[in-house]
C-alpha cells in the first residue's frame, strides 16, 4: 500500500513540473546577458570609431553608446561550464534592441581566476 502512494507521489509531482514554463529551466546566453548597472566594475564608452571592445570572461561592464547606457556580465569557459562560449561575437546580440546602429566586435579573454598554470 505504502508503495501505490509513493508511486502515486512521484507522478504528481512530475506531472507538476510539466507545466513549469519551460524558461525557468532556460539558463541565459551562453555569451552573457544584461544586468543591473550597479553591478558593472568598469565602463566603456562606444562611439563611431569604436569597432571592438576587450573583455574578460565574468566581467561586468558599463557601455554608454548613443545616450544609451547598458551593463553587461560576460559568460566563460570553467570546469563547471559545457556550453560553447564564443570568444568573439558581435555587441548587438547582448545589447538592447536598437542602441547600437552597427557591429562592435566583443572579444572575451580567459578569466584568469580559471586558468590553470
Amino acid at each position: 500500500m505504502k508503495q501505490k502512494l509513493v508511486i502515486l507521489a512521484v507522478i504528481a509531482m512530475t506531472s507538476g513540473f510539466m507545466h513549469l514554463s519551460a524558461s525557468a529551466f532556460t539558463p541565459g546566453s551562453p555569451m552573457g546577458e544584461a544586468v543591473p548597472l550597479s553591478g558593472a566594475m568598469r565602463t566603456i564608452p562606444i562611439d563611431a570609431k569604436t569597432k571592438y571592445v576587450n573583455v574578460t570572461a565574468h566581467e561586468t561592464v558599463k557601455f554608454v553608446a548613443n545616450g544609451n547606457v547598458f551593463a553587461i556580465t560576460f559568460s566563460g569557459s570553467s570546469a563547471t561550464t559545457f556550453a560553447f562560449v564564443p570568444s568573439v561575437f558581435d555587441l548587438n546580440q547582448l545589447a538592447p534592441a536598437g542602441v547600437l546602429n552597427r557591429k562592435v566586435t566583443v572579444y572575451v579573454a580567459p578569466d584568469p581566476l580559471y586558468i590553470s598554470g
